[in-house]
């Protein structure tokens, strides 16, 4: 699966990046900075409206996105659509709700990715639990 923006020698990188709660400004600079410059980014169907317009328009988009009943792409798939952009020399985002290391599968994609030789690099993301315990003023922890 090759990509015409992607004609560099040797494989591309790959980072898993958290997205949060879906509010674009509870983002990391990383995260913006790698949306801004990405071959392609890989997402799922937690990742906001408002979040994916901060990818730039030259970037390829794959959405990989499941729900209940139906999946776009099984996970199989989607990590070879991820080995695939990669060794095609292309710097790759997977998009997540969340963080990618909580519910989001991010330590499959890595392991299957480093078996194959492919660098890859995670970028966390508010989880939910944070996220709405930060909204509503409650602390998850608290001394008395």
């Amino acid at each position: 699966m090759m990509v015409s923006a992607c004609k560099r020698q040797g494989p591309g990188k790959v980072f898993l990046v958290g997205t949060g709660p879906g509010d674009p400004g509870l983002l990391t600079l990383r995260a913006v900075q790698l949306m801004q410059t990405a071959d392609v980014v890989l997402y799922d169907r937690l990742v906001s409206d408002d979040i994916l317009q901060l990818v730039h328009g030259g970037a390829r988009m794959v959405y990989v996105g499941k729900q209940a009943g139906y999946h776009t792409r099984t996970q199989a798939e989607i990590h070879e659509l991820l080995l695939d952009f990669a060794e095609a020399g292309a710097t790759v985002i997977r998009l997540k709700g969340g963080d990618p290391y909580v519910f989001g599968r991010g330590g499959e994609e890595v392991q299957y990715l480093q078996q194959h030789g492919i660098s890859v690099h995670c970028v966390p993301g508010i989880t939910a639990a944070a996220g709405i315990c930060a909204e509503l003023g409650i602390p998850m922890t608290h001394s008395t």
